[in-house]
């Protein structure tokens, strides 16, 4: 029959369940078995995975019979994309001097391609209409010039795609993000956000003119 008394400590214990001095209970071992277990499973895994048999990048191999671990592309095989600097798309420069003209037309589809990758990369500093004060700057980011100064509506285009794919100042680049003809379509919005604040209602077509009435 178990019974309930006071132990030594004071605490109360199950007389019949008692352990012998420095014994554990089993509930103990177990858990700290299944730990040892999954702690030993564990680190098989990850030694498995982060010594893998692998070559690096330029590596020695002996598996080639030119000795190299990197293999020659395949023929046919397509770059995924250009960031190469050559020509006027990709680097906004002719013979190194910025370019005041588009390589290609600005259409509408153009300009909703520039403002779509604007609000994406460029506002958030930028801000959406070009005055620089996106949220980062809202939030303590320094601020950029708005691009509705005298200085930067005088700048030749090929500078604005230069200065995406290049950054300045404290504006890191871009070319990674925004694909060449991107650039282009970005620097179409930004001289379309340019305009709005030059443009009066005599500029417009006659057709725009009547959307407004």
């Amino acid at each position: 029959m178990t019974t309930i008394s006071d132990d030594m400590d004071g605490g109360l214990l199950a007389s019949g369940n008692r352990h012998a001095p420095g014994a554990r209970p089993r509930g103990a071992a177990a858990i700290a078995g299944i730990a040892l277990a999954a702690a030993i499973v564990f680190a098989g895994c990850h030694s498995d995975m982060y010594n893998q048999k692998k070559y690096k990048p330029l590596a020695a191999s002996e598996f080639y019979p030119d000795g190299q671990a990197s293999r020659p592309l395949v023929d046919g095989t397509v770059v995924h994309r250009d960031h190469s600097d050559d020509g006027v798309i990709a680097s906004g420069k002719v013979n190194g001097v910025p370019v005041n003209g588009f390589p290609f037309p600005v259409t509408e589809q153009i300009l909703r391609r520039g403002q779509e990758r604007y609000n994406i990369y460029c506002s958030p500093c930028h801000g959406r209409t070009g005055d620089g004060r996106g949220m980062a700057v809202q939030r303590g980011f320094p601020q950029p010039p708005s691009y509705h100064t005298d200085s930067l509506r005088a700048r030749p285009v090929g500078h604005v795609v230069d200065v995406i794919a290049h950054g300045f100042g404290r504006m890191y680049p871009y070319a990674d993000r925004v694909a060449p003809r991107d650039r282009w379509a970005i620097a179409a919005y930004i001289r379309a956000l340019q305009a709005s604040r030059q443009t009066t209602v005599a500029d417009l077509p006659p057709s725009q003119r009547q959307q407004l009435k």
